[in-house]
């Protein structure tokens, strides 16, 4: 891939694994400087207890042509976020790209429970987690961003507005948490205009997470041979670094402000920029959801990939 963020700073705020690395990956892939945060380092595990590390990501993004710099924070304490972007400010004086995709609720989400009997603790652990890190975030790192105009916010979340609105998402606090993100993205939008600056949602499709892999007994090299537990799931996921050059493809657009306050897929970007997942494809799940998934049909990729 060219270098067409070169000399560009990003910071991607929850980098760990998941859509977060992918996203820091493709920064990379487009020369960027990344900092990846999260709470895991080589030398301590988070109590989320994953062995993914921020360092490994940071590996990842330099080999694919960026610079990584991994930062261990807590996105929940805003002490440690300020002095993460004063320290940015002191070593690049610019960011800007901000991906905010903090969120660390799996573990979390009672499914098809409702509110009256969901553990309250939990659910309100999954709001601080995926809403309260990201306005900490964006409070202490915009300033930064809006120096120069072009900037961009990516609020990574799942779902598109539109299939948000018609679809309750099976938890009462994951659909809260969940469509929060997308008003925030609204939000700073409104906000950042006089700047020059963007923000906006995107959504990942079914993404093949470690997390994903691990719940389907398969590994990034044999996804497909999950076919028979979920059959839909072997048919139409993406890898994380798909929504990660969706977020590349983005930060690369010199039109980009058009796209302020919208809420986007990584499937609907890819047929518009152009970009693959590492197979080649261009997987649109959110499409498929609703007219295969949904419908009751057999799995079938024909047309969605």
């Amino acid at each position: 891939m060219a270098a067409v963020l070169s000399g560009k700073v990003a910071l991607v705020a929850g980098a760990t694994r998941g859509a977060g690395r992918g996203a820091a990956v493709a920064l990379g892939e487009a020369g960027a400087v990344v900092y990846c945060t999260g709470r895991t380092t080589s030398g301590r595990r988070s109590d989320y207890d994953r062995p993914e590390t921020i360092e490994e990501t940071a590996e990842l993004v330099t080999a694919a042509g960026g610079t990584g710099i991994a930062a261990a924070v807590d996105h929940r304490e805003p002490s440690e976020v300020q002095t993460l972007v004063q320290r940015i400010d002191a070593e690049q004086g610019r960011l800007d790209v901000l991906v905010n995709d903090i969120w660390g609720g799996e573990d979390l989400i009672e499914w098809q429970t409702p509110l009256w009997a969901h553990d309250l603790n939990a659910g309100l652990r999954m709001l601080r987690g995926a809403v309260e890190t990201h306005l900490i975030t964006s409070h202490f790192a915009l300033p930064l961003l809006i120096r120069r105009p072009g900037g961009l916010v990516v609020e990574m979340t799942d779902g598109t507005r539109d299939y948000n609105a018609g679809h309750y998402r099976v938890s009462m606090s994951y659909d809260l948490a969940k469509n929060a993100v997308l008003r925030l993205a609204f939000s700073q939008g409104e906000e950042l205009k006089p700047s020059g600056c963007s923000a906006l949602a995107l959504t990942p499709g079914w993404m093949r997470s470690e997390m994903m892999l691990e719940h389907f007994g398969v590994i990034e090299a044999n996804w497909r041979e999950a076919a028979g537990t979920q059959p839909h799931f072997a048919a139409i996921s993406e890898s994380p670094l798909f929504v990660g050059r969706a977020v590349a493809a983005l930060a690369a657009d010199p039109d980009l402000h058009r796209r302020t306050g919208g809420s986007y897929s990584s499937g609907g970007l890819a047929r518009e920029y152009g970009f693959t997942d590492v197979d080649g494809s261009q997987p649109d799940c959110w499409r498929y959801l609703v007219e295969v998934q949904e419908s009751g049909l057999p799995a079938d990729p024909t047309g969605y990939r």
